[in-house]
């Protein structure tokens, strides 16, 4: 059975697939879903929907600085949209350890990415988190 919190990022992960590909505004895909499945997205699935859209432009930038040659547009969506959330949570969310974030974007990515999709964000996650550490780290030696 999958977690409860293993469902609400698979159900971002559906919820910004379809922003991509319809292009409609957020409000409107979610009152399109809760009509569809006569409920709304729990509050964990909002927030990583809605928080990955308001620091979207950081969080590509980020993206991007961590992939070599491979233009964040040029991703296949699912893949790009997993980092997305997996970064999302790396930066924002706190009570997150950062293993537990890396570890369900890759267990999301094997089942609904391509055969390759997992490396793929792995690799990726894993590079920024150790960073993450690094300037923490850094930061907390730092303090007097």
């Amino acid at each position: 059975m999958m977690s409860e919190r293993r469902k609400a990022r698979k159900d971002a992960l559906e919820i910004l697939y379809e922003k991509e590909i319809t292009r409609q505004p957020l409000d409107k895909i979610l009152k399109n879903r809760k009509i569809a499945r006569g409920e709304e997205p729990n509050d964990f699935t909002l927030g990583l929907v809605e928080g990955v859209e308001e620091h979207r432009k950081q969080i590509d930038n980020i993206i991007r600085a961590h992939t070599d040659n491979w233009a964040i547009e040029r991703m296949p969506i699912v893949d790009r949209n997993l980092i997305r959330i997996g970064l999302y949570e790396l930066l924002y969310e706190e009570d997150i350890p950062y293993s537990v974030s890396i570890n369900e974007a890759v267990e999301l990515a094997k089942i609904y990415g391509m055969e390759e999709s997992s490396k793929f964000v792995n690799g990726i996650l894993g590079r920024i988190a150790t960073e993450l550490k690094e300037e923490k780290e850094a930061g907390k030696s730092g303090e007097a």
